[in-house]
């Protein structure tokens, strides 16, 4: 199984995931068997400077992956990658070895569009091209990990 890895950087399983599916500067690919990351290599995202609606799932599919993972994704890459039978899950933080493991356990599963991508049909200054409202979402991702972080301490006593 291949998955794929949104990421702000090209340094592997130590990088940092993106929160933005298709404005991301690379995909880290990881080959698994038998639930063990196997090989690992990285991509540049061919559409970082000029998105093109539509053509970042293509090119995912033709990497060969199987599962996609990130931060956010919009509904029309929801569809698309359903369309290709490629998993899309977003939700993915931290390092690329994190969002992995997540997924391999089980802690990582679904898919649902970015806040600022409900009803979004990609147009020219579209949401993702607005840095002001891709910083609010980031912000609104960061938020929810946080109060999750804070809700996994107190549970072990640590706060």
């Amino acid at each position: 199984m291949r998955i794929a890895v949104s990421a702000e950087g090209a340094g592997g399983l130590e990088t940092v995931v993106s929160p933005h599916f298709g404005r991301c500067p690379c995909y880290v690919l990881a080959d698994v068997e038998s639930g063990q990351v196997k090989q690992v290599r990285v991509v540049e995202n061919p559409y970082y400077e000029r998105d093109i609606p539509g053509q970042v799932p293509a090119f995912i599919q033709s990497q060969g992956v199987d599962v996609m993972l990130s931060g956010g994704m919009g509904r029309r890459a929801i569809a698309l990658f359903q369309e290709y039978g490629i998993e899309a899950v977003t939700g993915a933080y931290g390092t690329v070895r994190r969002a992995l493991a997540s997924y391999l356990d089980g802690r990582l599963r679904g898919v649902q569009p970015c806040e600022e991508g409900q009803g979004y049909l990609p147009a020219p200054g579209g949401y993702e091209r607005d840095e002001i409202g891709r910083l609010q979402e980031e912000m609104a991702m960061l938020q929810r990990q946080m109060a999750e972080i804070l809700d996994r301490l107190d549970r072990l006593g640590g706060r």
